[in-house]
């Protein structure tokens, strides 16, 4: 086959080949090892492989394309960026999609190789076409644009180069493109700001984060909604909070939302301030951020005691990332009766909502109700206890029956709600109480799917690994738990059959 494959690139490299033969190279071509075929490559076969790109035959480019993947994948990305720079570069102005792509893909492989990225540095030509590839009508294209200059600007070159120079420029340029290629540059900004503390001042001293947040402040409230989701992934690292807390931005934020009451289009955007509040305050203490913005947890309840679906998903998506740690559980703790009420809200949603408001809300009292060992004290995993109890009137069978309905997801988040609790004696209790409830769990006919067995197998996990289970569920039980725990969670009993002379 390395024979068969050689011959035909010589074909190719003389121009002469048919279709025909370039798609037998291309078959060839994924049977041989790379080994084999890097040995075989030179130069001239490559740089015909891309001349022939050069057609208006679409069958001839995507055959050349898939060969091209292939070979190139055979070689060192050095060697790639020394001998293949200009076909790289026209490959970014090809009008085929699946070029470009081509072209992307390898510099993304340049890039993440720390010899052959200075290549690239040193070629503000090829720099300046990746950028304006993020302008591309393809979004693929446009997501590896922003991949690689990410990876770029991983060095002290690379930000010298893209912010430095003529080509922040360039960045510039292609954010007046449209509204949604300049969101595409604040995306790759807040990328590049999220590496290090230095990285950042380079982007806010290019003027684009300013810009990204007086975006985020001004009047127009759809810009509001996209330019928040990128001020939250700017606030996931130590950095980026110093400097929105800096400038202010976390108190307008703040005020935003206290002024959103009056404003008839809030709810455009009222969603995304509230998460990033919820992120802000996993990410950095939740009991200071309660305190200090105390609009935030306000408008959290009123957004879940609302009757709005939309806004109670998000109030419950926020509860269950706040409620994620205990710092987070004690501060909805000592809002008292108010949250117990919401639970029980909460616990009536997850039984009566529509199926994606119901998955939300089994994540969010999971989250909520997990306790990791090291953290069960008494108060806590008697908050925990109330919590549960707070949710329905019988909520161990409330979650039971969901988990029996005939629906993979909602089946699967009832089983994270038991796996939450399951390390905790007063859950072992409940369910050993309950009756055929640790049958159910040890019963592996009731999963249809590949997803139910996992979740299901999650939970006998949860149980063995627990300090309690067997002085709580009994010997019996216990061993048939740790039996299922070593067979896994896709063992199938054997059925023995007995042949019976003269059957059919």
């Amino acid at each position: 086959m390395a024979e068969a494959a050689a011959e035909l690139l010589e074909r190719a490299a003389r121009r002469d080949a048919a279709l025909e033969e370039l798609r037998a190279l291309r078959v060839a071509v994924q049977a041989v090892p790379p080994a084999a075929l890097r040995a075989r490559l030179s130069e001239h076969h490559l740089g015909a492989l891309f001349d022939l790109l050069g057609v208006n035959d679409r069958e001839q480019v995507s055959a050349c394309v898939s060969i091209l993947e292939r070979l190139l994948q055979a070689l060192d990305p050095l060697y790639v960026i020394q001998n293949l720079r200009e076909e790289l570069q026209k490959g970014l102005f090809h009008p085929d999609d699946s070029v470009k792509i081509l072209s992307m893909s390898q510099i993304g492989r340049i890039v993440e190789d720390s010899a052959a990225v200075t290549e690239i540095l040193h070629s503000p030509e090829l720099l300046r076409q990746i950028i304006n590839c993020i302008g591309g009508e393809k979004i693929a294209v446009a997501k590896e644009a922003i991949k690689s200059l990410s990876r770029i600007a991983q060095s002290q070159e690379g930000l010298e180069a893209l912010f430095g120079s003529s080509l922040l420029s360039d960045l510039r340029n292609v954010m007046a493109t449209s509204d949604v290629v300049r969101y595409r540059v604040y995306e790759l900004i807040v990328e590049i700001s999220s590496v290090s503390a230095d990285s950042l001042n380079y982007c806010a001293n290019s003027g684009l984060i300013p810009e990204l947040i007086g975006e985020l402040t001004g009047e127009d409230v759809l810009v509001r909604a996209t330019c928040i989701e990128m001020v939250t992934s700017l606030a996931h690292t130590p950095q980026g909070r110093q400097y929105l807390a800096q400038q202010g931005v976390i108190d307008k934020i703040s005020n935003i939302i206290l002024g959103a009451e009056s404003d008839p289009f809030s709810s455009f955007y009222l969603p995304g301030f509230v998460k990033f509040f919820g992120n802000l305050a996993v990410v950095d203490s939740p009991q200071q951020i309660c305190e200090r913005y105390p609009v935030f947890m306000e408008k959290v309840f009123e957004m879940a005691e609302s009757q709005d679906p939309t806004m109670i998903g998000v109030a419950v998506d926020t509860l269950g990332i706040l409620g994620s740690n205990v710092e987070g559980k004690q501060v909805l703790q000592k809002t008292r009766s108010r949250f117990q009420n919401l639970l029980s809200k909460i616990g009536h949603q997850a039984k009566n909502a529509p199926t994606e408001l119901r998955l939300r809300c089994l994540d969010a009292i999971s989250s909520l109700l997990y306790l990791p060992p090291e953290q069960q004290t008494e108060d806590l995993l008697r908050m925990t206890e109330s919590w549960f109890t707070s949710l329905a009137s019988q909520p161990l069978e409330l979650f039971r029956s969901i988990s029996t309905q005939p629906f993979p997801d909602l089946h699967c988040g009832a089983l994270r709600v038991f796996t939450a609790i399951a390390n905790q004696p007063w859950a072992q209790k409940l369910m050993l109480d309950s009756p055929g409830f640790v049958e159910y769990v040890v019963d592996r006919s009731v999963e249809p799917d590949k997803a139910s067995k996992d979740a299901k197998y999650e939970l006998v996990k949860a149980l063995v690994n627990s300090k309690t289970i067997a002085e709580i569920f009994g010997n019996q039980y216990y061993l048939r738990l740790r039996a299922y725990l070593h067979e896994g969670p896709y063992y199938v009993k054997a059925v023995s059959t007995t042949a019976v002379e003269g059957a059919e």
